[in-house]
């Protein structure tokens, strides 16, 4: 699981604030940089939340504190709370059932570590930038360059003269970084036998 360049590994989009539907078919949305209130705090505020399953595993990616600069560093917090929420009803109510669950912390040498608990797996607990393995499961988190693409000149642009002025070459987010937490794990820890899931996240302050 190479996780360094998340573009490479993205197959659904979701933004934080829709639920995704995990089917045989792909669906698309996204969110990304939010109001003023959300971005000045750029540790709550999720850019993008990415999740698809490829044959028995299911993959998260939860991206925050986006348009970072080139050589800034990841954007831990250690009173923020991440949420990956599991809705697995049918028909889906918008409920979880099951949450996973990840904070950040620092050891007495100032060392960034992440924890991941929750959805009936072992506790997996370690340092940033390190693919980390508990039984089936693997978490990841730290920088990564944005996988995020927006014409956001062409998007002012449109807005300003009513005439549609995208330019599908350009991204305004190339060369900017998130702070992201990645989760592998089966998808049947979170479905069972079930047949549909629904999954979104949240943060929250410690």
């Amino acid at each position: 699981m190479t996780l360094k360049n998340l573009t490479a590994t993205v197959g659904l989009i979701a933004s934080s604030a829709l639920a995704v539907t995990l089917t045989t078919s792909s669906s698309f949305a996204a969110d990304h940089a939010e109001a003023p209130d959300a971005t000045a705090q750029p540790s709550a505020d999720i850019a993008d939340y990415y999740a698809w399953h490829a044959d028995d595993r299911l993959n998260m990616i939860l991206t925050f504190s986006s348009l970072g600069a080139p050589g800034a560093p990841a954007d831990f917090d250690a009173s923020r709370l991440y949420t990956f929420h599991f809705d697995t009803s049918v028909p889906a109510d918008g409920i979880s059932e099951m949450e996973i669950y990840a904070r950040f912390a620092q050891n007495a040498a100032g060392q960034w570590g992440v924890q991941v608990t929750g959805a009936d797996t072992d506790v997996i607990e370690g340092g940033v930038e390190t693919i980390l393995n508990q039984g089936d499961t693997s978490v990841w988190a730290g920088l990564a360059d944005d996988p995020f693409f927006f014409d956001q000149t062409g998007f002012r642009a449109t807005v300003a003269s009513g005439d549609l002025s995208f330019d599908n070459t350009n991204n305004d987010f190339a060369g900017t970084n998130v702070t992201a937490i990645v989760v592998q794990l089966p998808l049947t820890t979170i479905m069972g036998a079930g047949t549909a899931l629904q999954t979104w996240t949240t943060t929250s302050t410690l």
